[in-house]
């Protein structure tokens, strides 16, 4: 009766004031074809009283009962779930929510939800409306929420506003240590789809013995961190959150590459059973594009109509009705159908095809390897003065390097160790030196060619090497042309296995997870580095299992075949964190000098390079962004040295992240505001923009296989063999025999069109999924200024490539250079800078 009366005087529960709020979440339906029951089972939780509700948590006063921890406020409950149909299509609900104001929250700084339905869905952000003194107030969720009875406790999520942890509201200081608790997980157990734990796992056995002796593979050194895991099936664990769903293309990403091996790849092998598996002619590989290859009526067509979704069908295997496999017609192809052929073109792809990021300006002569002499013998290089001194533009030797005129593209040392493994299966390849001269347009001319094979008495005896100069016509051309493609072998390899895999997708997995374990969501680098972390983790899953595992679809279609992950794994231990800033990476291999007058005090040593000319406009944009950003949070050195959140995160990374460089003495040691800038500039660099630059130009470049063999199967024709002969009488057919045979040209090329799409659900650089991602206006203000930058760049991008005096930036085949031009539209562009390694 006495709580009656106060409740009479103080005017009840009509007349507590009630804060408004919008949930905006995607129910679990729309993502599942299979789950469509899910929606009917959440409405009958519904109406039996099971719903989802949310209480406000404090940031301004504790609990004592919660040790301190925030207070928590009243349930409320989403509204109208029932009357509320979700779309069928990839779209968000938006829901009303009604809170209680209690003033012993205040200001809420965090909420927890309780899902009492059947289903997960994804909750991507809470807005509340006209909190007392503080207006609206906004969370931003983009998580998974399973039934409750899968968690232990309430999911917990904080509000967009960044604190040290030094600075986190002493309420929030317990959810914030709880929350980073589960991510780590304890190392024991199953996981499970809703355990949100991220953990290290040391992937070095690929192989699949069980399928019998071809698919076994050797164990790779235990301390090498390859990152490769063997996995039996895509349902593998990774964190919920990092995956993607199934509608969009994106997210048929992983079905679309499952598709290529249980399907298209038994297609294609029937087909090639059934026609010799050559090409014969140049326009035998351009029907692929113009006219298509006809796919066999019967069971197994069915089969892949049966098995794969009707979109994902049209962009795998685009017919036209009649039953015609068609690919997309690559860019290098589709103004000239003979340009790449030429030498001009064979150079510019080293500065602005799909891997700008090896050739080397030559520092000595003749080339020398570091491979040890007493396990390889001599293994420098045999080109002499006499093979070039004529086409050095009246330079001597000496004269050409003491001005920068000559470069390497060196692809001896990395191979040499494996060529007598390789060659001993079908494939048929050589260690490769290509020695090039820089003109006075700007442009690169090859001069020499050399092709190196172990010594058949034993590696210790050395190399035996052959040397290749340049003859437009006849059976010396068409030699000239075959010593070109074995170079475009090995580089197409070390392209996929080093420059692509190693050096973006791998290395960078690490800090996924480093990030996600010690830095909270809301810590400030947390905010910065996790768009750039986006998918990363799924792709990389989908890759070791399907991709890159013993007898994937990478063995299946690039030269070193079951040596593929072991030489990758060999590279990494070279590979060193600082070096990957793009401008220690062009002082290191030669391209650029230091230079006081220079813009950004660098100058390229080839002014028409343009990988290295639109990569520092944009490593020095988003160099700008991460020093404004972290200056913000950071005031001194002495911050970032007693942040023990960042502090934690960088010796994770270091010591089991990246655990066997952990003793390496280049580790910025994170003691500086510089080291912090340096070192995030550098992971946002990686994941974006090297990655695009090394990706979405697969297709354009490689997805005409004569341009970008993956595969040699037989050495240089000797004079008097029939091979030779077969010089003379039938040039083309004796390219097209030598490398890439017909399936694995079809497997490589479907699936470097997925690859090379973008989906559309793609983020860009400069862009954020949502404009709300954090409350502060100086940080949001630096943001804006980085996209007005990044839009700059662009401009600049396209004005460089109408000008005729660059001539790099659109060659003899017409393609203009617009791999790091930072937005792309839907498909098969070739621009683009996702920010994350996403595909």
């Amino acid at each position: 009766m006495f709580h009656n009366i106060v409740e009479a005087i103080s005017g009840g529960n009509e007349s507590k004031r009630k804060i408004k709020g919008r949930v905006v979440l995607m129910k679990k339906n729309v993502l599942d074809f299979n789950d469509i029951g899910a929606s009917i089972l959440d409405r009958v939780h519904e109406l039996l009283g099971q719903k989802v509700s949310l209480q406000l948590i404090s940031s301004v006063y504790g609990d004592p009962e919660k040790e301190l921890g925030g207070k928590v406020g009243s349930p409320a409950y989403l509204e109208d779930w029932i009357t509320t149909i979700a779309p069928l299509t990839p779209g968000d609900t938006a829901y009303n929510v009604t809170f209680d104001w209690e003033e012993k929250i205040g200001f809420p700084g965090a909420f927890s939800v309780k899902n009492l339905h059947h289903s997960e869905f994804y909750l991507k952000t809470l807005t509340l409306e006209d909190v007392p003194g503080h207006g609206r107030v906004h969370f931003v969720c983009n998580s998974w929420v399973y039934p409750a009875d899968k968690y232990e406790t309430d999911r917990i999520f904080f509000v967009n506003q960044a604190y040290l942890p030094s600075e986190t509201p002493a309420p929030m200081k317990k959810y914030r240590e709880q929350e980073l608790v589960k991510l780590r997980g304890t190392g024991t157990g199953m996981l499970e789809e809703w355990d949100r734990v991220y953990d290290y796992a040391y992937y070095n056995d690929l192989g699949d013995p069980d399928k019998g002796p071809e698919t076994a593979r050797p164990v790779l050194d235990p301390k090498t961190e390859s990152r490769l895991p063997l996995l039996m099936s895509l349902n593998i664990y990774v964190p919920r959150d990092e995956r993607f769903g199934h509608l969009k293309l994106s997210d048929f990403l992983a079905n679309a590459l499952k598709s290529i091996v249980q399907f298209l790849l038994p297609e294609f092998e029937a087909l090639c059973d059934q026609t010799p598996d050559e090409f014969d002619t140049f326009q035998d590989v351009l029907n692929l594009y113009e006219g298509g290859i006809k796919l066999p009526d019967g069971p197994l067509l069915d089969k892949i109509r049966e098995n794969i979704p009707l979109e994902m069908l049209k962009q795998l295997v685009q017919t036209d009705g009649e039953g015609l496999a068609k690919f997309p017609m690559p860019q290098v192809i589709k103004d000239d159908k003979s340009a790449w052929r030429t030498d001009e073109e064979f150079a510019r792809e080293m500065l602005a095809g799909v891997n700008p990021v090896s050739i080397q300006r030559l520092k000595e002569f003749p080339p020398t390897s570091k491979l040890d002499p007493k396990v390889y013998g001599n293994q420098n290089s045999s080109i002499t003065k006499n093979h070039i001194k004529n086409n050095l533009d009246g330079l001597t030797i000496e004269e050409a390097i003491r001005n920068n005129r000559l470069f390497i593209l060196d692809h001896h040392d990395i191979l040499m160790p494996y060529i007598r493994r390789i060659n001993s299966t079908s494939t048929k390849m050589y260690g490769t030196r290509t020695l090039l001269f820089l003109q006075k347009d700007g442009t690169l001319k090859p001069l020499v060619i050399e092709l190196s094979l172990p010594n058949p008495q034993g590696d210790q005896f050395g190399a035996v090497s052959k040397v290749f100069t340049p003859v437009e016509n006849g059976v010396e051309g068409t030699i000239w042309q075959l010593a070109k493609a074995y170079v475009a072998v090995n580089d197409s390899g070390v392209h996929q296995l080093v420059s692509h895999w190693l050096n973006t997708h791998a290395v960078i997995e690490p800090f996924v997870i480093a990030t996600n374990r010690q830095l909270s969501v809301l810590h400030p680098i947390y905010k910065l580095l996790q768009p750039h972390f986006r998918d990363t983790m799924n792709i990389n899953a989908v890759a070791r299992q399907i991709l890159i595992n013993g007898g994937g679809i990478l063995e299946k279609t690039v030269f070193p075949g079951k040596y593929s992950m072991e030489l990758s794994s060999v590279v990494y231990k070279n590979w060193v964190f600082p070096d990957q800033a793009l401008p220690t990476d062009l002082i290191k291999r030669g391209m650029a000098v230091e230079d006081p007058n220079s813009p950004q005090g660098l100058r390229l040593l080839i002014e028409d390079y343009p990988y290295a000319v639109d990569g520092l406009k944009i490593w020095f944009a988003i160099e700008n962004w991460v020093n404004d950003y972290c200056n913000f949070y950071y005031k001194t050195d002495h911050m970032v040295q007693n942040d023990p959140e960042l502090q934690s995160w960088w010796k994770e990374l270091r010591e089991v992240g990246h655990g066997d460089k952990k003793d390496e003495p280049w580790w910025p040691k994170m003691q500086t505001k510089k080291e912090l800038v340096d070192s995030c500039t550098t992971i946002i660099w990686v994941a974006s923009a090297l990655h695009a630059a090394v990706n979405f130009g697969q297709y354009p470049y490689a997805g005409y296989l004569p341009n970008r063999p993956t595969l040699s199967r037989r050495f240089m024709p000797e004079p008097g063999s029939p091979e030779f002969a077969e010089l003379k009488t039938n040039p083309e057919k004796a390219y097209l025999k030598t490398i890439t045979p017909q399936l694995q040209t079809l497997l490589g090329v479907a699936l470097i069109e997925i690859l090379s799409r973008h989906p559309s659900d793609e983020v860009y650089l400069g862009k954020r999924d949502t404009p709300e991602w954090t409350k502060d206006a100086a940080p949001l203000d630096a943001f804006g200024r980085f996209g007005e930058r990044l839009g700059q760049i662009e401009e600049e991008i396209v004005g460089m490539n109408k000008d005729g005096k660059w001539k790099n930036r659109v060659g003899p085949v017409n393609v203009e250079y617009t791999l790091l031009y930072p937005t792309s539209e839907v498909g098969l562009t070739g621009k683009g800078i996702p920010n994350s390694v996403s595909l």
